[in-house]
């Protein structure tokens, strides 16, 4: 399957942005039952038409996804047209079988495939190819809105650090992350049309919030499923290490740590990061093993 194979409403630049969310609005939403029968005919015959209604049906959660990405100053037509893309990998290799719904699995590879699109336009030796800056990339402006909500321009020291230590990059890097950031912010206020709509307008829709709502509870309750049969790969002492570190609601310094195992704070945090690491690893394993993740 496809982009040529898939019959999508007309999204071709800025202009047309208004008219393409108010066509996609039109194509129902899929009880569990009529996705599951669709899902099992397209994969079992290739029959497009079946594909054509699992892609259709799902554009409004594209939609609401990409509203997220929209602050990264790039085309939201652009945006949500990779996210199209993830959302036709997922209903190509959407398994049925397994048990979950669509949006729940299609919600990683919408997020993928735009991710991967903004660090593209993004110039990569701005943004660093760590994973650690990576993640700082994409979640900065999250942590932003829980530890300063409101914060215009450069962040306080003590947030900073804060956001640094969450993160596990220098206090620099936040920075200027942060200010980088700050000059690409675009406003969900921004008129789409000619008739001055709002982007934020056209993203309000119920039945789709509803959707999408699941689709995050159903993600949070797999990832609790997925670190509870993780965790057990670990040694007791490893397991007690990373829950005070990292997971306790109070987390313990490495000198605590190291007064009650009675080895160096150096030893502690070597303890903590290899079974973070293992923890990781075993949780991206499994998720990708249960056709939760794109298996890339």
């Amino acid at each position: 399957m496809n982009a040529t194979s898939i019959k999508f409403p007309v999204l071709s630049n800025e202009g047309g942005l208004a008219a393409y969310l108010n066509q996609i609005k039109k194509f129902p939403m899929l009880d569990a039952e009529e996705e599951y029968m669709l899902a099992k005919n397209w994969k079992s015959t290739g029959n497009i038409k079946s594909a054509e209604k699992l892609v259709t049906s799902h554009l409004r959660l594209v939609a609401k996804i990409a509203m997220g990405y929209k602050g990264y100053g790039l085309p939201l037509n652009e945006i949500i047209s990779e996210g199209n893309v993830g959302l036709m990998q997922a209903v190509k290799k959407f398994e049925p079988e397994k048990g979950f719904r669509l949006a729940t699995y299609a919600m990683w590879w919408i997020k993928a495939s735009i991710q991967e699109y903004v660090l593209r336009s993004w110039s990569l030796v701005k943004i660093g190819t760590t994973t650690a800056q990576k993640k700082l990339f994409f979640n900065l402006k999250k942590l932003k809105n829980q530890i300063a909500p409101r914060t215009e321009g450069d962040l306080r020291d003590e947030h900073v650090k804060d956001i640094a230590n969450k993160l596990n990059v220098t206090e620099n890097e936040v920075v200027s992350m942060n200010r980088r950031l700050s000059g690409r912010e675009q406003s969900l206020n921004a008129p789409i049309g000619e008739d001055g709509d709002e982007w934020q307008d056209w993203v309000v829709d119920n039945d789709m919030d509803q959707e999408l709502k699941f689709a995050q509870q159903e993600e949070m309750e797999q990832r609790k499923d997925l670190l509870k049969d993780s965790i057990k790969i670990l040694s007791d002492r490893e397991k007690q290490i990373l829950f005070a570190r990292r997971l306790d609601e109070e987390p313990k310094t490495l000198e605590d740590l190291s007064k009650i195992f009675k080895i160096s704070r150096e030893r502690i945090r070597q303890i903590e990061n290899k079974a973070f690491e293992k923890l990781q690893k075993h949780m991206l394993n499994s998720a990708k093993s249960k056709n939760l993740l794109p298996a890339n």
